[in-house]
């Protein structure tokens, strides 16, 4: 387990080329170990302006070792609040190779999934960048609306995608632990991305599936619009998995825009399915 980053109430800074718009962010960030696993292989970065969780795979400390690598490759670009996505995707193929350095003539592999949310620009307005390996999610809440952006690197996904089972079928799929997609094992990390204009009261949460695999989109649903503020609402989700059995380590990062003073106008049209880097 790697930590990067600590909770922030609120920190406030100007878009570059654009002094009259100003942004304020409040996040926390939360992992535990839950009540079955002995060991924590997630790994989280929350420092603006790149927010991550990795679920690491390929058991005991080789997923820990594979999750902190991609975090910790993600913390060392970070140089001003805004960062470009190609800078992000390149810190993933990095960590690969560390990750395929570590993992060496393994029969069983090293891995983890990575999902996140990077802020950045779109000509002169603020964006996040969120993007995703794995089965690891990010939601967002906008206004009263809820919804899942990133969508699963899995077999039940594909199953689900197919119309072969339901969406409520997958959760107790006997497939559901099974990724298709992953960074390391020999492979070169490929993204989806999705571009979410950063307004004001936006609301993200970044998890890793010890938080899913608990909670139905209904009660996560019902945490972040509880009125909570970024670090009671991340503490209350994490306690939350662990009351419902916490069978697997758990990690709970949650974004705020609390403030975006200025005149802009962006796109609020959140595409479903992200398509590699070009979605």
């Amino acid at each position: 387990m790697t930590q990067i980053g600590r909770s922030n109430s609120g920190h406030t800074f100007h878009v570059p080329r654009r002094p009259d718009v100003e942004l304020t962010l409040g996040w926390s960030a939360v992992t535990n170990v839950g009540r079955k696993r002995a060991v924590n292989e997630d790994s989280f970065v929350a420092q603006n302006p790149v927010f991550a969780v990795a679920d690491g795979m390929g058991g005991h400390s080789a997923g820990d070792i594979a999750s902190a690598a991609v975090v910790t490759r993600l913390a060392e670009v970070i140089e001003t609040d805004f960062i470009d996505p190609d800078v992000v995707e390149h810190a993933l193929v990095t960590a690969a190779q560390d990750i395929g350095r570590v993992s060496g003539k393994s029969t069983l592999g090293t891995g983890t999934t990575v999902t996140g949310a990077a802020l950045t620009l779109v000509g002169s307005d603020p964006y996040w960048a969120v993007f995703n390996i794995g089965d690891s999610r990010v939601y967002q809440l906008r206004g009263r609306l809820f919804e899942q952006i990133t969508v699963d690197h899995s077999v039940v996904q594909e199953l689900v995608d197919a119309g072969a089972i339901s969406k409520e079928q997958a959760e107790n799929h006997p497939d559901s632990n099974v990724i298709t997609r992953a960074i390391g094992f020999n492979e070169l990390p490929a993204p989806d991305f999705w571009m979410i204009p950063a307004t004001e009261g936006l609301r993200l949460l970044l998890c890793s599936d010890g938080l899913t695999k608990e909670l139905t989109d209904e009660d996560i649903r019902s945490h972040l619009v509880a009125g909570r503020n970024a670090r009671d609402t991340a503490h209350a989700l994490v306690d939350a998995a662990l009351v419902r059995g916490g069978r697997d380590n758990v990690t709970v990062v949650v974004i705020d825009v609390l403030a975006a003073s200025g005149e802009f106008d962006l796109d609020q049209t959140v595409p479903r399915r992200g398509t590699g880097r070009h979605s």
